[in-house]
């Protein structure tokens, strides 16, 4: 059984925490084999086979269905969510990329970066080591002067960042996916504080802005986080998904980041499904369609 979330704690990538970069790999796994115009990510499935995670190995692989364990919607925000922060790398085009909690994130060895770009991964040691070495055996290169930068982002992450090599004084693109709602509030905002502060006038940035939550918000998000973990563990993957992520009042990130001089715009995900031609997100308890995915640029 999953406990808690508290400081320090620590994960890989078949428990814990760390299982939620493999369900989102396992994820796009799927959508790649179902959508590959929306979203191509090779790595997905042979990354999510390395873990070893038997039944989401399957779920990627193609060999178990999806059907109720995986619903369609969450497939469908995995292509909209991935393609979305793909076109932001694309867009941006900047000298040097800051990928923080990177998890199975393969961007570095899929994406067209402009020659001279420096990809920087930012994850816990043993995830960095784990999906460097399995796509070092994939014979998969980087696309990018990729580096890796073990550090912990509830400590001095910095730090280690300008060890390993990074420029404050560039304009750099950072993408925080999927990330914000699996830290405390208080270490969410000295992250969002410290991209700014490490981020010369050109920076972008990108994430998700998760909206305020409303009277009784909290407990349906969390009676619909243990649906989903009951279905899991009925196919004998047990992670308890709401003892993974942190609750209570937190600032919501786009106005956070605005007040601190970046231009932000962005869509919810009800309008990127809209966009791409998805089907509607029909019983919403997570209020995940109200989740916007926000990008801008740092003003000078």
């Amino acid at each position: 059984m999953t406990s808690h979330r508290h400081d320090g704690d620590t994960w890989d990538l078949a428990a814990g925490v760390g299982a939620t970069a493999t369900m989102a790999a396992a994820a796009r796994a799927i959508a790649t084999r179902t959508d590959p115009s929306l979203i191509d990510d090779p790595f997905a499935e042979p990354l999510v086979r390395a873990v070893g995670v038997d039944l989401l190995a399957r779920l990627a692989s193609g060999e178990v269905a999806p059907g109720e364990l995986v619903e369609q919607v969450w497939i469908d925000v995995a292509k909209v969510r991935t393609r979305f922060y793909d076109e932001f790398f694309r867009e941006a085009g900047l000298p040097q990329a800051v990928i923080l909690a990177s998890g199975l994130d393969s961007r570095a060895y899929r994406l067209p970066w402009p020659a001279g770009t420096v990809v920087y991964e930012v994850d816990q040691p043993q995830v960095l080591e784990f999906k460097t070495r399995t796509l070092a055996g994939l014979g998969a290169e980087p696309t990018a002067d990729r580096r890796v930068v073990a550090a912990d982002l509830r400590g001095d992450w910095p730090g280690a960042l300008g060890a390993a090599g990074f420029d404050p004084a560039r304009p750099t693109a950072w993408s925080a996916e999927g990330l914000l709602g699996y830290l405390p509030p208080d270490a969410q905002d000295r992250l969002l504080d410290t991209v700014t502060e490490l981020s010369a006038p050109g920076s972008r940035v990108a994430t998700e802005s998760r909206p305020t939550p409303r009277p009784g918000d909290e407990d349906r998000t969390k009676e619909g986080l243990n649906r989903i973990s009951e279905r899991w563990r009925e196919h004998s993957f047990d992670t308890d998904m709401a003892k993974l992520r942190y609750f209570g009042e937190r600032n919501e990130a786009a106005p956070y980041l605005s007040a601190r001089g970046w231009t932000l715009s962005g869509s919810t995900v009800r309008d990127l499904l809209a966009t791409h031609g998805l089907a509607p997100l029909a019983v919403d308890d997570l209020r995940t369609g109200d989740v916007r995915y926000v990008s801008g640029v740092r003003s000078p």
